[in-house]
């Protein structure tokens, strides 16, 4: 059963440590699906590095598995991470912006499935790979946040994703 708030989030090589931090503060009973795309090395630990710290369960993204309530989807390396009617799917499709897992792919999707219970969150990043997502989910309803480009180990993030609200993670 999918969770009524979805959790999308979009990070580069930097995002490592906000995303720890955000899913160490998730509750066990939080209730809420995570879906996390990363672009660096770190992406094939990430599921295990997430547990160590978090308390939600934490899995590599499988094609065709249904999507539950209160656990933590990664991106697997190599392969492009979707939402279609509560499942998850995974492509091989081209690069997106230069990289595979992208983040724009998964964002749309996730906007164009479940609407306003969609808060992104873009963390670190010099590229564009979460711009035109972001922007998505924000118009579809959702809640879109990025961190403050100050903070973010990776600069400048693209000003087409700088919305109204940043995080900041200092």
């Amino acid at each position: 059963m999918v969770a009524q708030a979805i959790v999308a989030v979009g990070a580069a090589g930097g995002g490592i440590e906000p995303l720890r931090r955000i899913t160490e503060r998730l509750s066990r009973n939080c209730g809420a699906t995570v879906f996390v795309v990363m672009h660096s090395g770190a992406a094939s630990f990430l599921p295990e590095i997430l547990s160590w710290h978090g308390k939600l369960p934490v899995e590599f993204a499988r094609e065709g598995a249904p999507i539950e309530a209160g656990r933590i989807y990664v991106a697997p390396p190599d392969h492009h991470m979707c939402v279609v009617a509560d499942y998850i799917r995974l492509n091989q499709k081209p690069r997106v912006h230069n990289v595979r897992p992208a983040i724009d792919p998964m964002f749309a999707s996730v906007a164009k499935a479940y609407h306003k219970r969609v808060m992104g969150i873009v963390l670190s990043g010099a590229g564009k790979d979460g711009a035109a997502g972001i922007v998505e989910i924000e118009r579809l309803g959702g809640c879109a946040l990025v961190q403050d480009p100050r903070q973010a180990t990776s600069r400048p993030t693209p000003p087409s994703v700088c919305l109204s609200k940043t995080l900041p993670f200092g």
